[in-house]
């Protein structure tokens, strides 16, 4: 007997949670039908071109999904991602009886832009697609308090203006900038919902890092006599290095290191000219490769361009020099030298250099004291003890030219390039 007691308070209970209302007459249970009623209610005369009220207050906010591409030298920026857009509709609420039935168990309905009101939107620096923001795919979930939410899906192509100043080791900041269009700042009022664009299912990019995101109103935009409500949503990235340190920045500091190498090459090799035209040409080619990837206008000048011009232009007096030194290698004995070459070249820059034929002072400490080291080359003893100059030619020259240009030319380029790499790195040291 108490089994069957048990099983019929067990079916009257699930009865009543399913299919029977509750005692002393509450909402009836949700069902379809209960639905299409409600729906065939709600949407009696209702009108899209008609907005809800006065004044609508449209709460959005921006879901990045990823960052397709950023382009500097079209300066454009890709991304993927989806609004959010929540405004109030009460012309769509039945949070209360309606006609007096009740509706409580239904707590949201689904509907699509072609049956509901919704704000005419746009993306102001959009470069591929401007018009209203649209997808009548999406749904629209209405609850029964008349609040509306709707999260259009989007891929945006923006402008966005380049700062190339520190490339590679450059960061860009773009904006998204959505604005109203039809209904002015008095009828539809843009606000933002978080202060951040969110990044809950953000996928990083392989090129750019994300540093920081920024979700404001701006000023009201004005066309015409009236002004419009706008948002604006801002990108902060940053180049990741690897791939350009390997692709750009190392071939071009180990090619400026190749320039002095050429007076290092033996005039009689046959190959000095040849290696220096060669190098010439490859920076002029790398030049190239750079202008191409790079705005071709700018407020601000490319400290990459300005480096390469300059190696460029050392690489360019490099040719200069070694013709120089080639002509002084194969000049012969009928050909005197001039006594001002002589000295120039001889006392000055054999000196500098520590030419074998000139005196070289080096002093060194041991213990407390200095110990001064002199090696004399510039003159020798006949057997009676009288000195006699020795005979300078003009292969000596030549050699002094070729030891002097490159403690010069290694001396400039390492100067340049650590200026260069301690400019590019302190932007990125500063972030």
């Amino acid at each position: 007997m108490e089994q069957v007691y048990f099983l019929i308070l067990t079916s009257i209970v699930f009865s009543n949670s399913v299919v029977a209302p509750p005692p002393g007459g509450g909402p009836p249970a949700y069902s379809t039908d209960l639905e299409t009623t409600l729906r065939d209610k709600v949407f009696t005369n209702y009108s899209t071109q008609q907005r809800p009220s006065q004044r609508v207050i449209v709460h959005v906010s921006f879901t990045l999904l990823t960052i397709n591409d950023l382009n500097i030298k079209d300066q454009t920026m890709s991304t993927t991602g989806y609004l959010t857009l929540r405004w109030k509709d009460n012309r769509l609420k039945w949070d209360s009886p309606i006609d007096g039935a009740d509706y409580s168990n239904v707590k949201f309905l689904f509907s699509t832009e072609s049956y509901v009101w919704r704000p005419a939107l746009i993306v102001e620096n959009s470069v591929s697609d401007v018009k209203i923001i649209s997808d009548s795919n999406t749904p629209m979930r209405i609850l029964n308090t008349g609040n509306i939410e709707w999260s259009p899906m989007g891929l945006y192509v923006v402008s966005c203006e380049s700062d190339i100043t520190y490339y590679p080791v450059d960061s860009q900041t773009c904006y998204i900038k959505i604005s109203s269009w039809g209904y002015t700042s008095s009828e539809i009022d843009l606000q933002s919902k978080s202060s951040n664009i969110l990044l809950g299912f953000y996928s990083p990019n392989g090129e750019w890092d994300l540093l920081s995101t920024t979700s404001e109103a701006s000023a009201a935009k004005t066309r015409g006599d009236f002004s419009f409500s706008s948002l604006q949503f801002t990108v902060h990235v940053q180049r990741r290095l690897l791939f350009h340190t390997l692709n750009t920045l190392f071939p071009v500091a180990l090619m400026a290191f190749l320039i002095p190498m050429v007076f290092k090459l033996h005039p009689e090799a046959g190959e000095k000219i040849g290696f220096a035209l060669t190098v010439l040409l490859a920076y002029a080619v790398y030049l190239t490769m750079i202008s191409d990837s790079i705005p071709s206008t700018s407020f601000t000048p490319c400290y990459l361009s300005i480096y390469l011009v300059f190696i460029l232009a050392l690489s360019s007096i490099s040719v200069l020099c070694t013709i120089l030194v080639l002509n002084f290698n194969f000049g012969t004995e009928d050909d005197p030298i001039p006594s001002t070459t002589r000295l120039l070249l001889v006392s000055v820059v054999g000196k500098l250099i520590c030419w074998k034929r000139q005196s070289c002072r080096s002093q060194r400490k041991v213990g407390d004291s200095t110990v001064e080291l002199v090696e004399e080359f510039s003159s020798s003893s006949d057997d009676t003890g009288e000195k006699k100059e020795e005979q300078i030619t003009w292969q000596d020259l030549s050699d002094i030219l070729d030891k002097g240009f490159f403690m010069l030319f290694t001396i400039v380029i390492l100067l340049s390039t650590a200026i260069f790499i301690a400019i590019i790195f302190s932007k990125r040291a500063s972030e």
